[in-house]
């Protein structure tokens, strides 16, 4: 077990930064079998590979997913002596900093993660944005701080500085009533990284907000549809202005993105990690319609029944909301046979190696 323990994110990461490619990095919030298919993908084409849940999916409670850090950082490590596989990294995504008084439980929660084998951290204290600032310094003060404390706080618990961080300016997904989707500018993020690297604090990744959103958009019958949203010369804007400090840009919301989008047209000299979640969930599902059909009748029906409003087209409602059904059956998706998980393992398979091609990671993995 110990020669396939996760990686440390530092070196992790700063051996594939000079690469054009991008690290799949996963949200897997359902199955063993999600995760072996994936860690076998990566083997198999040599790819670099991170595992990851936020805060919302995993907390000392087990977040929605029912995993708290404990039995994720088990599960992923079961998974990767099973592959046989250690060119990877166990990262806790979007560890949220709302306002500062979050603090206190944003350390207890680092700490639960630091001891499951945890070797990279998100700091996202984007929410503490300050209208009132006469410059962008003033502005992002709160992240500043919020940031940097977390930050340090990690380096004292594990000892050294090895651990990856990523870091976030401008909130994903956050709408502005009057212009739509708001988006980081270059100097938000040139002024974030400058004033992190005053604090002693050195990310390898940031966050912004490119026009991504989380999830899949949905068209009047409810089903996904391409989502084409991300502002790709913006993001090479602000990669370019950041790159200079050892950053690259992490690429969250990209489930919804077509596939020759990402492979044609993505900046893989700027962006170094890229986020997929809702989709390992669809692979499970698609899974579950067909070999656990009463498993997934009864999910589909219990989210219909807590979560579906009129108007709103119920497959729409499934695909939302499912995720919240997912500590509610808990018991009952880690129970499925090994037929099943042979299928999980099989079509998650599948699909990371079409993700892994379109982020060029192929062969990424022998730089490290």
């Amino acid at each position: 077990m110990s020669d396939y323990k996760p990686m440390w994110g530092k070196p992790f990461y700063e051996k594939i930064h000079p690469t054009n490619s991008i690290i799949m990095a996963c949200n897997t919030r359902i199955g063993r079998g999600v995760v072996k298919g994936i860690l076998q993908a990566a083997k198999d084409t040599n790819s670099p590979i991170v595992f990851e849940l936020a805060k919302s999916e995993s907390d000392l409670n087990g977040g929605y997913t029912g995993l708290t850090p404990a039995k994720y950082g088990k599960f992923v490590t079961e998974a990767a002596a099973e592959v046989k596989y250690s060119n990877y990294a166990i990262h806790g995504d979007h560890i949220k900093v709302g306002k500062l008084d979050d603090i206190p439980g944003v350390k207890e929660l680092i700490s639960a993660q630091i001891a499951a084998g945890y070797t990279s951290f998100a700091i996202d204290a984007s929410f503490l944005y300050d209208e009132s600032g006469s410059n962008d310094k003033e502005r992002l003060a709160g992240n500043i701080a919020a940031t940097t404390e977390v930050t340090h706080f990690i380096e004292d618990k594990i000892g050294h500085k090895n651990f990856g961080l990523e870091v976030e300016v401008g909130e994903i997904g956050k709408k502005d009533p009057k212009t739509g989707l708001v988006m980081t500018t270059v100097s938000e993020a040139t002024t974030f990284i400058e004033s992190l690297k005053e604090q002693d604090v050195h990310p390898h990744f940031l966050a912004i907000a490119n026009g991504s959103v989380h999830g899949f958009q949905y068209d009047e019958h409810g089903n996904p549809i391409r989502q084409e949203g991300i502002d790709i010369q913006l993001t090479s804007d602000i990669g370019n202005a950041i790159k200079p400090n050892g950053v690259k840009i992490a690429q969250h919301g990209i489930t919804g993105t077509p596939l020759d989008i990402i492979a044609k047209r993505f900046p893989k000299d700027v962006i170094g990690k890229g986020n997929v979640g809702t989709n390992w969930m669809t692979v499970a599902w698609d899974v579950l319609k067909i070999f656990e059909p009463e498993l997934f009748d009864t999910i589909f029906k219990w989210t219909s029944d807590n979560y579906h409003k009129t108007g709103i087209p119920v497959n729409e409602t499934f695909l939302k909301y499912s995720k919240m059904a997912i500590i509610e059956y808990f018991d009952d998706l880690y129970a499925v046979n090994e037929t099943t998980e042979h299928a999980l393992a099989s079509t998650a398979y599948t699909s990371a190696l079409m993700f892994l091609k379109a982020f060029n990671s192929y062969g990424q993995a022998s730089k490290l």
